[in-house]
């Protein structure tokens, strides 16, 4: 169908994505630490595993333990979608990541099939950062890993980390321009609070919301809420009241 979505299951981000992101899509999650990228990794997975579809969880960092409890924080339970056989935790390095991609015979590319995987997140994509230090060869690198997924017809988001410099700066090797999607996750200053704002950057193919929306992690996962309104500057790290 033309208008298929393949939704987060956080129902503001969905409203602001259109209803979704279109299938196939390489989505590039973009935040610093503690920002919730893998509580909205996670909430996708299990979204779509909730309705069969078989999802993957590749990590580069995270023990088992450490994504267990960390889901279980949000009233997750992994390992009864594991014994349901609709979620997989894959733990692994780049380098055996990026191998696996190539040949169709691959361990990933097996359980990708036999599972029958529709939706997969990679965490996180900036470990590909340290394995050179060539510009070209790490756009190399990045296009294999995006192409190599695309290749699978299954929904993919990527994950990487980011400080508080400014969101206009691209990835080295430029994935924020390979990707489909860029969704940026940031921690603002509000009133001498600290806030998390969402903002859909880019989203290749379809229309979606521009605007900064704050949100909160809490049991069951991500929780949009409304736009900030009156102040500008909030994704440069020095957010003001906008001028009248």
């Amino acid at each position: 169908m033309a208008d298929e979505r393949v939704a987060t299951g956080v129902e503001g981000l969905d409203t602001m994505l259109n209803g979704g992101f279109l299938p196939n899509s390489m989505v590039l999650v973009r935040g610093a630490p503690g920002t919730g990228k893998t509580s909205l990794a996670l909430q996708f997975l299990i979204h779509g595993a909730k309705q069969g579809e078989a999802a993957l969880f590749v990590s580069f960092e995270e023990f088992p333990s450490s994504l267990y409890r960390d889901a279980q924080s949000l009233g997750w339970d992994l390992k009864e979608f594991e014994e349901k056989g609709v979620l997989r935790l894959m733990f692994t390095s780049p380098e055996v990541f990026l191998a696996s991609l190539k040949p169709p015979e691959s361990h990933l590319n097996r359980l990708i099939h036999e599972a029958g995987i529709r939706r997969l997140v990679l965490d996180s994509v900036s470990h590909f950062d340290r394995l050179t230090d060539d510009r070209q060869e790490l756009r190399h690198i990045y296009t294999r890993v995006v192409n190599g997924l695309r290749r699978e017809r299954i929904t993919a988001l990527l994950l990487g980390e980011e400080s508080r410099s400014s969101y206009r700066q691209a990835f080295k090797g430029g994935l924020s321009f390979l990707a489909d999607v860029v969704i940026l996750m940031r921690y603002v200053e509000i009133d001498s609070a600290m806030q998390r704002a969402i903002l859909v950057l880019k989203m290749r193919g379809s229309a979606h919301a521009k605007e900064i929306r704050r949100y909160q992690i809490e049991s069951g996962g991500l929780n949009v809420l409304d736009i900030f309104e009156g102040r500008e500057g909030l994704l440069s790290g020095t957010p003001h009241e906008a001028l009248t």
